[in-house]
């Protein structure tokens, strides 16, 4: 196995415990409904000054069909219209968040997920596109990355080709898994062949990077049955990989007491099909990037990580850390200046926001000048594996190991099971603790302990 994983079975059990994955910090548990459209439009406002460039996520959250295993916000439908209900509204939220960014900053990221973002007829992809456009200045194709979740149950070689036509040249396939009982259990239908076609249509339409979501410690799932899916996935040979532990919390998500919990693979299962992977992605060139994604080595995100330029944020993993994340749709979470802000999650009270005129904020925090320091900590450690005291000093005006003396004592314990080491300089993660990189980010976790019964996946 490549030298910058190690997984020892010892460490992960006495590790494995629940925790964030910090897509952001402070992480959504901390934000509040004291927090609203008016503190939003003026942080938004204040952004420009810095004239960063923006990031746009858009929540579709329609589903013709509800996969047990998810915990995504979806709207369960077979009714098509109701994607031309959910866009009209859309497309003014869209108008509004536009007024508050100067048009001069130029879009480099920009995402479609959901739900199924390709539950839209084609005819209603192109003009979201069309009136994004119209109020942010979207990049050539060149120099933007635009990405989109694709089902491959819902999209055709036509879909691909419309969907590079109007400027996306990223996607991600959702897998889970080919085994047929698996997907019974999970209420996802989804053959080899049509997922495969999807992927070969957007290779032939010149898509830059696919991107394949596979999870483990599904109903039935065994070392032997995720090995045979991942040898497929392995010989098709996508860019990037993401490998995502089933996290079973059906008291916070109600498809998956759709679930059989007797189903589940124990956790010693779940360790081998662990073990498994990690070697087999190895053995077949793939760089362990973090946080269960995998990529080519020549992929954009692996030589981001080399270089000491990799940035995280609520889409995963980035190449663009300078940009200003704006959320749109229900749900959906922007990143913007110093603070957080979330969309209303409810459908029906967005419709009633966006059509009073308003945006549709409902709560979010913005950071202080400590949380800002710790999310820079946890950022640096999340996507280099390191972290250097004297670049952190140099940029908040702080003696790194006087301002964390706590947290540096409580490393010692992991830096004596060889998850990592810490000199007077710096914090170097080892091989044996990138498996185990959340636990060491909670240790700058300063609400982590306020969290109370709030619940976060497993690490492992």
């Amino acid at each position: 196995m490549q030298q910058d994983l190690i997984l020892d079975d010892a460490l992960i059990a006495k590790y494995d415990q629940s925790g964030p994955r910090y897509t952001s910090y402070p992480t959504a548990v901390q934000f509040h409904e004291g927090f609203g459209n008016a503190d939003y439009a003026r942080i938004a406002r204040e952004s420009n000054a810095s004239g960063r460039p923006l990031s746009l996520y858009f929540h579709i959250p329609f589903c013709d069909t509800i996969c047990f295993y998810c915990a995504c916000n979806k709207v369960a439908t077979k009714d098509r219209s109701k994607g031309n209900e959910y866009l009209a509204r859309l497309h003014r939220e869209i108008a509004l968040q536009g007024e508050l960014f100067d048009f001069s900053r130029p879009v480099t990221q920009l995402h479609w997920g959901g739900g199924t973002p390709t539950f839209i007829s084609h005819d209603e992809m192109r003009e979201l596109m069309c009136v994004t456009g119209e109020h942010f200045q979207l990049l050539p194709d060149d120099q933007g990355e635009y990405s989109i979740e694709i089902d491959p149950r819902e999209a055709t070689a036509e879909t691909v080709a419309l969907l590079r036509e109007i400027g996306f040249n990223r996607m991600s396939l959702g897998v889970q898994d080919f085994d047929p009982r698996v997907q019974q259990a999970v209420n996802r239908i989804q053959s080899e062949e049509e997922t495969l076609a999807v992927l070969d249509a957007a290779r032939a339409e010149g898509f830059r990077s696919v991107s394949i979501d596979l999870i483990y410690g599904l109903p039935f799932q065994s070392r032997e049955s995720f090995e045979r899916t991942l040898d497929r996935i392995i010989e098709v040979g996508p860019d990037r990989l993401s490998v995502f532990n089933y996290a079973h919390l059906p008291q916070i998500f109600k498809p998956q007491r759709r679930i059989n919990a007797d189903e589940l693979p124990p956790p010693e299962v779940k360790l081998e099909i662990l073990h498994m992977t990690a070697q087999k992605l190895a053995d077949a060139g793939y760089v362990y990037i973090g946080m269960d994604h995998f990529a080519r080595p020549d992929d954009e995100l692996a030589i981001a990580q080399r270089e000491g330029t990799l940035y995280r944020n609520f889409q995963g993993y980035s190449t663009h850390a300078d940009c200003d994340l704006v959320g749109l749709g229900i749900t959906s979470i922007g990143m913007v200046g110093n603070c957080y802000a979330q969309n209303i999650k409810d459908l029906e009270q967005y419709y009633a926001r966006i059509d009073a005129g308003e945006l549709a904020v409902f709560r979010g925090l913005e950071l202080t000048r400590e949380d800002e320091l710790r999310r820079d900590v946890i950022t640096r450690l999340i996507c280099n594996f390191q972290l250097d005291f004297s670049a952190v000093e140099a940029q908040w005006g702080i003696d790194f190991r006087e301002h964390f003396a706590n947290e540096l004592a409580r490393l010692e314990e992991m830096a004596a099971d060889g998850l990592l080491e810490v000199t007077d300089t710096a914090i170097q993660v080892l091989p044996v603790g990138r498996m185990l990189i959340r636990n060491i980010c909670m240790t700058f976790d300063a609400y982590l302990k306020q969290a109370g019964g709030q619940r976060f996946s497993r690490v492992i």
